[in-house]
């Protein structure tokens, strides 16, 4: 039987040779990621929910491929984690909130049965942002994640339980999705990789949804390989998905460490007032690396910059707004009904079955799309949305990647900034923009502040240079190993 700290370090390369040897078997993998998910994610609180029975039936399978000389998939015995806004039929999907209480979908997401098929073991669903809405992961009905680095810490949002399991070693590799930034600004919260692929290369069917035209699944890992082993599964065509694009990763792992030298633009408007000193720093450092290591910096500009905030959460809520009023009682999860009428019933069911913020965002959403405020806010809102991209079109005409922080500040502690929406809504300034042109970006952990929190430095590339992320990651983890 592995011992747990050699379980802690198992990569998908060393997974898939371990099962092969001999060395271990899935099911003693699944056994073991289910009891650290007991005893340290419950420390923790990173899932809502644990797969038992499909984990240790996915893992027997997995096993009886590699007795059988068959094939048994890039993900062979991989324990992995999904955010519990990924449908997976057989158990709860609650986008942690209470409105979904005993929803149970009736069909996988697509990335689910990509993952099934490439081997991988899903051990459980996590904890999250509610209805992926926030940047702490404090918004849950079913309390907030623990940063693993600093438990006093919020490990960031909205895939904060995914992000924490991986940190914490409990699975190797998870997924989550990002809307604003809810897997890069975990994952730098939480010293892991995080990447935003570009949007349509991975299928949103199953995902519930928030923002549609934002919201996009992303792995989460501790090494370059696993994040594109992972990434290569997940990324392909699907008809069920009208956003979806053909594009081909399948030898996306291929020279992961080799990379023709780039030229990477800074924006001067991402290290101004507001941004730690110790990242401004660590970014510095970073630069003469890869400077060092051929690579060429220009500066550019990103004039939009303020204002991405600001458009993000008019488009996000107003599609929130939209998205969300399908739940009412009536079809599915939670249903009140002691006022007798149906009016009652909607009032009681949404009154009570959503948690603050995404009231919040439902009634910012439901304003800017009111007739006298849609030309002042939502109209204007997709205009500066325009521009930002234009903005980032321009810049990339000269430059390969854009390098940023990730965030503005490392981890806050918790219920630091709970009661402070615009505090909190700005941690995700460097973020958006992502989302909001549909571009891919990475964050890649790049050290630690004095306090022992770690830190990320996010680069954004082109549509579909997704690759380029997983070259620039692996090239860092390189130089740092």
């Amino acid at each position: 039987m592995i011992a747990i700290q050699d379980f802690k370090s198992l990569t998908v390369t060393a997974i898939r040779d371990g099962l092969l040897s001999g060395r271990f078997t899935a099911v003693e993998l699944a056994d073991l990621a289910l009891s650290l998910a007991e005893s340290e994610g419950k420390e923790i609180n990173c899932y809502i929910t644990l797969c038992h029975d499909k984990a240790r039936s996915q893992a027997a399978d997995v096993d009886k491929k590699v007795e059988s000389g068959a094939e048994p998939g890039i993900l062979a015995g991989v324990p992995i984690a999904i955010k519990d806004n990924i449908s997976y039929t057989g158990y709860l999907t609650s986008c942690a909130s209470h409105i979904l209480d005993g929803y149970v979908p009736p069909y996988d997401a697509t990335v689910v049965t990509r993952l099934i098929d490439a081997g991988a073991v899903i051990i459980g669903k996590t904890n999250m942002d509610e209805f992926a809405m926030g940047s702490s992961n404090e918004n849950s009905y079913y309390g907030p994640v623990k940063n693993p680095c600093n438990i006093t810490c919020a490990p960031g949002g909205t895939s904060g339980g995914s992000a924490a399991a991986v940190a914490a070693g409990l699975v190797p590799v998870a997924l989550g999705s990002d809307t604003g930034g809810s897997v890069r600004q975990p994952a730098a919260f939480c010293g892991t990789l995080g990447h935003k692929p570009t949007y349509g290369a991975v299928s949103r069917y199953g995902l519930v949804a928030f923002g549609s035209s934002l919201d996009q699944i992303g792995p989460l890992a501790h090494s370059a390989d696993d994040l594109a082993a992972l990434y290569q599964v997940i990324a392909a065509y699907d008809s069920h998905d009208s956003t979806s694009v053909e594009t081909d990763q399948s030898n996306l792992r291929a020279g992961l460490f080799e990379s023709a030298p780039m030229k990477i633009g800074v924006p001067k408007e991402c290290f101004s007032q507001g941004v730690d000193d110790e990242i401004i720093s660590a970014i510095k450092t970073l630069q003469e690396e890869l400077t060092e290591a051929g690579h060429t910096f220009v500066d550019v500009s990103l004039p939009l910059l303020d204002a991405g905030v600001a458009c993000y959460y008019i488009v996000a809520t107003a599609e929130a707004s939209s998205n969300l009023a399908r739940y009412d009682g009536v079809r599915y999860g939670l249903r009140k009904t002691e006022g007798g009428d149906l009016i009652s019933m909607y009032q009681q069911t949404r009154g009570e079955g959503f948690g603050p913020e995404v009231k919040r965002r439902i009634l910012l959403g439901t304003y800017v799309l009111s007739a006298g405020y849609y030309d002042a806010y939502y109209l204007k809102g997709m205009k500066v949305r325009e521009a930002i991209r234009q903005d980032l079109e321009r810049v990339f005409n000269k430059v390969d990647l854009i390098l940023t922080p990730t965030t503005p500040t490392p981890a806050f502690c918790l219920g630091d900034k709970i009661d402070d929406p615009l505090a909190m809504y700005l941690e995700d300034i460097f973020t958006v923009f992502a989302n909001l042109a549909g571009i891919p970006g990475v964050s890649v952990p790049i050290g630690a502040v004095k306090s022992g929190l770690p830190i990320g430095a996010q680069f954004l590339a082109k549509h579909f240079d997704d690759r380029l992320l997983m070259n620039i990651s692996a090239q860092i983890e390189r130089m740092r190993s």
